[in-house]
C-alpha cells in the first residue's frame, strides 16, 4: 500500500517578505521531499501550496506556523483546501513570481 498523499494551500502573515522566507520555505520543502510552490503577495503575505505524504506535509505546516526563516516573524498561518490526492500534481518545489 502506498503512502497517503495530501495537498494544502497556505498563507503566512507577519514579517515574511524581504527576510528570505520564500527561499527557506523552498529549501525546507525540498529537504522534506515535498512538492509545491511559494510566492509573495501584494498584501505582504506569503502564499503557496504543498503536496506530499501526510506526515511530511504536517511537518512542513508546523515549520511554516512557528519557524520560517531566521529573520521572519510569523503572526498568522492559515491552511486551507486540504485534500487527499492520488498522485502529486506539482513537480518539485519552486518560487513563483
Amino acid at each position: 500500500m502506498s503512502e497517503k498523499l495530501t495537498s494544502v494551500d497556505f498563507e503566512i502573515s507577519g514579517n515574511v517578505q524581504g527576510v528570505c522566507f520564500r527561499m527557506y520555505t523552498e529549501d525546507h520543502g525540498r529537504s522534506l521531499g515535498l512538492s509545491g510552490w511559494v510566492k509573495n503577495t501584494r498584501q505582504g503575505t506569503v502564499i503557496g501550496q504543498i503536496q506530499g505524504p501526510v506526515e511530511k506535509v504536517n511537518d512542513m505546516k508546523a515549520w511554516l506556523r512557528s519557524i520560517g526563516s531566521p529573520s521572519s516573524r510569523i503572526d498568522r498561518a492559515v491552511f486551507s483546501n486540504q485534500r487527499d490526492i492520488s498522485k502529486l500534481e506539482i513537480r518539485g518545489f519552486s518560487t513563483r513570481y
